[in-house]
């Protein structure tokens, strides 16, 4: 019985060095990780870091990103948090940069934002970068309209050509659910446009582009984008065809065209008109040509009956 008991312990213990071996292994892996997040100021579990990778996460970029949270003096970022984030496909290293930068620049940005506007596609990060550094939009943008310039026509038929650049910085609280870039430029596109048509001449817009500038800021253009309108500039303005010119001239020819064909169909129904009296000539002199052929008849006729008789002299 004694000799079962002692098998039984032998053998129990081996299973525990083994158990102890492997987890020694394990555990000796990630020494180092855990070593460098001690030395950063980051308390973490050993453990939680060889679960990790039984959940298929990444410990150095969970470690890395609780390193520079905690660097940087960002209070709310968990490793539960991350992991999740990490879980649904989000990209923890850009979010917790973003939040750095905002933290540095006072911008109001908290890890559940931060994280939802990751998680809808948009980059947080350059987000961020351009609401403390605005960047500037040319308008219109060639590489994606495929055009040049805005050209608007003035009330006096002087069409213009401009170009405008627009400084824009980005709106933390829109970027979920906001327009995009393109609606901004089509938005501010239309407005120089309408701008330079409610212009009575086009010497008021060369002489004052701010004019258009100042017309198309008034209207709030950015509202429910994600983006919000800091200046626009006109970079470049210049004079076109003569659109009313070639209009009235396309209409002088259009009214020209109907004037014929009017008087073309007046000359039709002259000619039809003719040819009809002509075959009502024609018709009336047979009728006569028939009533002079029934004279001889009627006079012999007469002669017969003896109601007409000759005039002796």
């Amino acid at each position: 019985m004694n000799e079962i008991i002692t098998a039984l312990i032998i053998v129990g213990v081996i299973f525990l060095a083994i158990i102890g071996i492997i987890l020694f292994i394990a555990l000796a892996s990630y020494f180092n990780l855990w070593l460098r997040a001690s030395f950063a100021g980051v308390r973490i579990n050993p453990f939680s870091l060889l679960f990790m990778s039984l959940r298929k996460i990444n410990p150095p970029q969970i470690v890395d990103a609780l390193i520079m949270s905690t660097q940087s003096g960002i209070s709310g970022i968990t490793r539960s948090k991350l992991e999740a984030h990490m879980l649904a496909g989000g990209n923890i290293n850009t979010v917790v940069r973003a939040l750095i930068v905002a933290h540095r620049a006072n911008i109001d940005l908290d890890w559940d934002t931060a994280s939802a506007i990751d998680l809808a596609g948009r980059n947080v990060l350059e987000a961020v970068r351009t609401s403390v550094d605005p960047k500037v939009i040319d308008c219109p943008d060639p590489a994606h309209f495929g055009r040049t310039t805005l050209d608007g026509v003035a009330r006096n038929g002087i069409q213009l050509k401009a170009k405008a650049r627009v400084t824009v910085r980005t709106n933390i609280s829109q970027l979920v659910g906001g327009a995009t870039e393109d609606t901004v430029i089509a938005r501010v596109g239309e407005g120089i446009v309408s701008a330079i048509g409610s212009c009575q001449t086009h010497y008021d817009v060369l002489s004052n582009p701010s004019l258009i500038a100042k017309a198309v800021l008034d209207k709030g253009l950015d509202s429910q984008t994600a983006y919000e309108i800091v200046s626009i500039d006109i970079a470049d303005i210049d004079v076109g065809d003569n659109i009313g010119a070639r209009l009235q001239a396309d209409q002088a020819e259009a009214d020209k065209r109907i004037a014929r064909a009017k008087a073309e169909e007046r000359r039709a129904r002259a000619v039809a008109a003719e040819q009809e009296m002509r075959a009502l000539t024609v018709e009336n002199q047979a009728k006569v040509v028939l009533a002079e052929a029934q004279i001889p008849l009627a006079m012999a006729a007469a002669y017969r009956n003896g109601s007409l008789r000759a005039n002796p002299k």
